[in-house]
Formats: structure tokens, sequence, C-alpha cells
């Protein structure tokens, strides 16, 4: 039984629903959590890719490698926002990110979005609106610092998100990931050294696990569907990640879940499958 596309953007959903549970539970400075994010796919790929015997640094791969720059760059951003607000908030500003890949993928990709799918996806923004509305700002709050940086997380996401699905066509799946997560290697390595305390075995292993899942796993699945289905069509359906989130949100730090994220959720959900 060949494995749907829908069904992998899911499944990687709820892993990125995860993380911030992973996060909250580490206790870890933004930078540490950020450097096992990305050094776990980097060891397990190359050597992967060795055993392959894959070439590396083969074809347009500065490109990617800027890609991968600026993936670290919100990467960081993404873990400070979870450290800052709660689960909820934070995904809730997170999916601003198809947003703007539909409007970068029709600058870039010169994909067509039908009339159907524009009307989804606003329905879709609309959750995240009415979802949102109940929540204070002030420049003083710490709710507004996480949600702030996860806002400038979500349009650089939304911009690699369509570099990546061009060096698809390049590269394979796996060699897509590695570049990546290579530069965020190198830029949050000395931070490990620089950060204390120096992380607990028990704290290793569990940011380890995250790393597989988050880094690996989940990528694997997105890329998957990436190459089979439209942007705006994946853009939508990983809206799921924002029901799992709540949900993990709820049950591990007994976040409260509100009229407004429930009638938000719902209009997310709804669009996801009217769209399938």
């Amino acid at each position: 039984m060949k494995l749907s596309p829908y069904l992998a953007i899911i499944l990687a959903a709820t892993i990125g629903g995860s993380s911030g549970v992973f996060i909250k539970f580490l206790n870890l400075p933004s930078t540490s959590i950020a450097f096992f994010r990305v050094f776990i796919p980097v060891v397990i790929l190359l050597g992967y890719l060795r055993w392959k015997k894959t070439k590396l640094f083969q074809g347009d791969y500065k490109i990617m490698l800027v890609a991968s720059g600026l993936n670290a760059a919100r990467m960081f951003l993404y873990i400070f926002a979870f450290l800052y607000t709660s689960i909820g908030n934070a995904v809730i500003i997170l999916f601003t990110w198809p947003i703007f890949a539909t409007i970068f993928s029709t600058i870039f990709l010169k994909e067509k979005v039908t009339k159907r799918t524009s009307l989804l996806i606003g329905g879709a923004f609309l959750g995240i609106i009415i979802a949102f509305a109940d929540k204070e700002i002030s420049f003083g709050d710490k709710d507004f610092i996480g949600m702030g940086s996860m806002l400038l997380s979500a349009i650089i996401f939304a911009f690699t998100m369509i570099v990546f699905k061009k060096g698809l066509k390049s590269y394979t799946k796996t060699e897509t990931i590695f570049y990546q997560n290579l530069v965020g290697v190198i830029i949050f390595l000395p931070f490990i050294f620089f950060n204390g305390p120096f992380p607990t075995l028990v704290q290793t292993s569990v940011v380890s696990v995250y790393g597989f899942l988050a880094g690996i796993v989940a990528f694997l699945l997105f890329f998957f569907a990436l190459k089979k289905v439209k942007m705006s069509h994946y853009s939508l359906f990983t809206y799921w990640e924002v029901l799992a989130a709540s949900i993990f949100g709820i049950i591990f730090f007994k976040e409260l879940i509100t009229p407004n994220v429930i009638l938000g959720g719902g209009l997310i959900i709804i669009a996801g499958l009217l769209l399938k």
C-alpha cells in the first residue's frame, strides 16, 4: 500500500506539533537545542550519503547552503518562540507561513492558485485570526516577544521551502535534508561550549530523539509530499499541526484552550478536509 502524500503531511505535522513539548521539557538555551536539532540529522545523513557513495557539493549547492543558513536563523527563532510563549500561541503564529508560501510560490514557482484553494486558505487564515483574537499584545510582554519571533520564523520558513522545493529537482530528499541542516551545525556549535550548564545525559538523549524525529522523519515525509502536491495544497494540510500542538499543550502543560481556539481550529480542520 502506497503512502498517500496527504497522510504523509499529517504524520509529519503531528511530529512538528510535538516540538513545543520537547523544547519546554528540555529547559535548555535555544541555541543548545538548535545545535542538536541540526547536528543529529547531519551526522546520520552524512554517514548514509557516504555509504551510498554520494558525491557531495555538486550541482547548485551554493543556493542550498544559503537556504541552509536562512534555515538556521529560522530554527533559532522557532525554538526561542516556544521558550517565551505557550505552545498554542506559538503554533498559531507559526501557521501564518502558508500564506507567505502561497505568495512566494506564485512569484518564484509560477504555480497557479485556483479560486477555491484561495478561499480555503483564506478560511484557514480566518481561523488563525479568530484563535488569536483573545490574546493580549504588548511590547513588554513575553508572549508578544515569543509570537513576534515565531512570525519571523514563519516568513523565513516559507521562503526556504520554496528554495528546497526547487532543489528537490536536482537532489534526493536525503541530500536536501542534509544541506538544510549543515550550516546550522557550524553556526550553533560554539554555543554548546559557551552555554551553561552542559546538557545532562537525559537532556542529551531527549534532544537527540527530537533531532531525529523533527529533523529526519518529519522532513522525509514533508519532502515526499512536497514532490507530489501543489505548494498551496501542501501548505493547507499542514494546518493539522495547529490542532496537534494545542492538544499536546493541554495534555502536558495544562494549557487552557479558549473558545476562540476551538472555533479557529475548527475552521482550519474543515478547510483541510474540504480541500481533500
